[in-house]
């Protein structure tokens, strides 16, 4: 494929979140406590977009984003803006009842170890539906000043991922049951906020948009399995969960045919380089890969936790995947010889499922750093040169291993 034709994903790519600058952390927080005015903070978030969408640029990247520069955390505010949901407190709730949450979920049994509820808690009080406004648009707004018309296509977006507030809450306990009886009732109505919001997005112009997504992940993990399996108030078993995740998903992710869709599979990316779960993707690959309408996977393969790279050979040949194998969570640079030889291996097992040739296989493939630098406020525990010498390091892999495209 021609480099001046290529569309996302590229062949060198990241996960969206990128550390953000020290002053700009510390206006939100300020900002948050009453210490400094809330219109300081906008100005500043700008300047941050447009230097970190320059740094982008000059390591060689043909996707940007905004760094999710202008929200706290990555799953920025799509379900909190949305109608019927309420946000609760922004922060740790401590004396929260714990009752709500599912203890064997990755990431909240993570948090009720520690004694601190996770730090966001937003529920469904009402019938959902979409505002008709974007809580992105600002971001977007501010993207599109950083780069010419033409390569507004290029501007990713990221989104978190249908069950976010579903996933983490007991069976029957993400809705009201005098809002909701059930969970396909609740479905239905997120689906349509998602597809408004796809079809808003692309109204302005945004073609590229990568859902974030760590609960199908948490299906990898045998922890959680066995927790899932316990737990007496479910319904259906993880299978059958799983199952009907990828049917809800499907339903939010209708969106126009120009629409680049991604999701990107992660296993926990906290404050401190902490991660929540492990687990290889045997469990779900095949469904994952044939089932589910989207047109990349961003998969982590950046530790043994994440298994090998077999469960490949189920992807489709009409799909792409983008291999995680640069960490993102510390400075250490890895070995570019052997990271050029893991993205070459990861096409074998593409190839051995396709029946395609080494070549055309390592054309469905992508590099990236395993997932954000900064998921949330603080990010990762490695320094923004740092960043920068991953980036550059997942731009010199994809150079050696796919010359002239970018």
């Amino acid at each position: 494929m021609a480099a001046a034709k290529r569309s996302p994903p590229f062949r060198a790519e990241h996960a969206g979140s990128l550390l953000r600058p020290q002053e700009l952390v510390q206006k939100r927080y300020d900002v948050a406590a009453g210490k400094a005015d809330a219109s300081e903070l906008a100005p500043l978030e700008e300047k941050s977009i447009a230097e970190v969408v320059k740094m982008q640029k000059d390591t060689g990247f043909h996707v940007v984003s905004s760094g999710e520069y202008a929200r706290h955390m990555f799953w920025g505010t799509f379900f909190e803006d949305l109608n019927g949901m309420k946000e609760l407190q922004l922060g740790v709730l401590k004396g929260y009842d714990q009752s709500i949450f599912r203890p064997y979920a990755p990431d909240v049994k993570s948090f009720l170890e520690s004694k601190e509820i996770p730090n966001a808690v937003t529920v469904c009080v009402g019938k959902i539906s979409h505002s008709g406004k974007s809580s992105y648009q600002r971001e977007i707004d501010i993207m599109k000043k950083q780069v010419p018309e033409n390569e507004w296509k290029n501007i990713k977006v990221t989104m978190i991922s249908p069950s976010w507030y579903h996933f983490r809450y007991k069976a029957g306990r993400s809705y009201p049951k005098e809002v909701y009886a059930n969970d396909e009732e609740y479905f239905e109505d997120v689906a349509k906020a998602y597809q408004a919001e796809l079809k808003y997005l692309h109204s302005q112009g945004i073609k590229n948009i990568q859902i974030d997504d760590p609960n199908l992940a948490y299906f990898c993990s045998e922890s959680m399995l066995e927790g899932w399996a316990a737990d007496k108030d479910n319904d259906l078993t993880a299978d059958e969960m799983f199952d009907a995740y990828v049917k809800f998903y499907n339903k939010c992710f209708q969106r126009p045919e120009d629409l680049h869709l991604g999701i990107h599979l992660c296993r926990g990316n906290y404050v401190g380089s902490r991660h929540f779960s492990e687990g290889a993707y045997d469990n779900i690959a095949k469904k994952l890969f044939q089932d589910l309408n989207v047109d990349t996977y961003y998969l982590e393969y950046d530790t043994p936790r994440a298994g090998g790279f077999e469960p490949l050979a189920h992807l489709p040949k009409n799909k792409n995947v983008v291999l995680g194998v640069v960490t993102s969570k510390f400075p250490e640079l890895e070995n570019k010889d052997e990271m050029i030889a893991r993205v070459h291996k990861a096409a074998d097992f593409v190839a051995q499922g396709t029946g395609q040739s080494h070549e055309e296989a390592l054309q469905q493939l992508c590099v990236s750093p395993q997932c954000g630098f900064a998921s949330h406020a603080e990010g990762n525990a490695l320094g923004y040169e740092d960043m920068r010498k991953k980036l550059q390091l997942v731009r010199s892999i994809a150079d050696a291993v796919w010359p002239g495209q970018p």
